[in-house]
């Protein structure tokens, strides 16, 4: 759970936004409807409780029976008093307000779920006012508005047109609102990407070669720093190979991470050939009895068919040690590109047969659906998401707690 209050935490570009689009979908010829069950549960044990107290007050301080029985029982009286007299006030929410504050700050919080953002419609008609919560009808205009949001937070038309179908499956006339749609939009979102979060495996062959791709900028670097810290701390003896020969930078980079983690890192002078270094890395972690090879290799475009080539060549000089490797393949994207990553996506698998996703940056876009459309399109395993630059930024992919973060939601379903 901690790291889905970083995710939804950080995830505020594409959350916001969405959650700003389903205020304004349901204001849009919804209706002001009054909640009349939220005080019922409240009033109910307030009668019930002191009496069984009351019964019940001789029987918790066992000693002294004989002289304390009748003054602890006016004493039992005005303590549970002053805790029932604020759940039985009728406008307080206590289920609302998660966390613990005293009860008679809970009339602030509870008008605040149900008016996240108040439009003009809900401030004429007191959407703010306690007990109210706005909903409009499930209709053809309403799924319209739906879909064109889903496509503005690039999750694509099909996948758009998919989720909201599969949103309107049994509920077509029905009046829904905007904490109920969200609560859909994320089941449907956590249920098409429950198939592909799938951790990256580990197999008994040794070296596990780990060879990492994607666009230049995309963060590849610094996920494979992260993922061998990770492994490191696992107990997994890991060498890491700096197969971006033609940018120094990124050398450097890993070679810091490398000293962070404990984890050797080898290099080859600027300008040599990633084929021959990624060769020489696989010999050395062969003689080592390494758990894991790690391969960085340069950002290249999947429209370079030059660069994409010399990509293909580096499979070829290693499967030479090993006919096996690369035994992982993982596209790092840049969650920032959107829809772009589709393309990606397709030219990388057929040149490095991509075995799964890396998804980065996710905290600093407006573009976070784009990962609904790859899981729905690809099927590719998604291993893990980042949200930062910290080694704690990078973690598993839990398709609950991202679509929660995705739409909004206080919690994971």
């Amino acid at each position: 759970m901690a790291f889905f209050k970083k995710l939804k935490d950080k995830l505020f570009k594409s959350s916001s936004k969405l959650e700003e689009g389903l205020d304004a979908i349901v204001e849009d010829g919804g209706e002001v409807e009054e909640v009349v069950q939220t005080p019922e549960p409240v009033a109910q044990p307030a009668p019930a409780a002191p009496e069984r107290s009351a019964e019940a007050d001789p029987v918790v301080p066992a000693p002294p029976v004989a002289a304390p029985d009748p003054e602890s029982v006016p004493q039992s009286v005005p303590e549970i008093e002053p805790e029932i007299e604020p759940e039985t006030e009728p406008e307080p929410r206590p289920v609302l307000p998660v966390p613990d504050p005293a009860p008679r700050h809970e009339p602030q919080p509870a008008a605040k779920p149900q008016s996240q953002s108040p439009g003009l419609l809900g401030r004429l008609l007191g959407r703010s006012a306690p007990g109210t919560v706005v909903r409009r009808t499930l209709d053809d205009d309403m799924l319209e508005q739906l879909e064109e949001l889903l496509i503005t937070a690039d999750m694509g038309v099909d996948t758009a047109l998919r989720v909201t179908a599969n949103m309107a499956e049994g509920r077509f006339g029905k009046k829904l609102s905007t904490d109920e749609i969200k609560a859909l939009l994320a089941s449907e979102i956590a249920r098409i990407m429950d198939p592909v979060a799938r951790p990256l495996p580990i197999y008994p062959k040794r070296p596990q070669v780990v060879l990492v791709v994607g666009v230049n900028g995309s963060g590849k670097t610094t996920t494979i720093g992260k993922l061998a810290s990770q492994f490191k701390a696992a107990g997994k003896s890991v060498v890491i190979a700096a197969g971006d020969t033609f940018r120094a930078a990124a050398v450097e980079q890993l070679q810091v991470w490398g000293e962070r983690a404990g984890v050797p890192v080898l290099t080859a002078p600027e300008g040599t050939d990633p084929a021959s270094l990624a060769f020489d890395a696989m010999t050395k972690a062969q003689e080592d009895g390494a758990d894991l090879l790690m391969i960085d290799t340069a950002g290249r475009l999947q429209n370079r068919a030059d660069l994409m080539e010399e990509l293909a060549k580096i499979i070829r000089v290693i499967r030479k040690k090993d006919p096996d490797a690369p035994h992982n393949t993982l596209l790092v994207l840049d969650a920032t590109t959107g829809q772009n990553a589709l393309s990606q996506v397709e030219t990388f698998r057929k040149i490095s047969d991509v075995s799964g996703l890396v998804m980065t940056k996710l905290d600093g876009t407006a573009k976070g659906g784009v990962l609904v459309a790859l899981a729905d399109k690809f099927g590719l395993p998604i291993h893990a998401i980042g949200v930062g630059e910290q080694i704690d930024d990078l973690a598993p992919f839990d398709p609950e707690e991202f679509a929660a973060a995705l739409t909004g939601s206080d919690s994971p379903a």
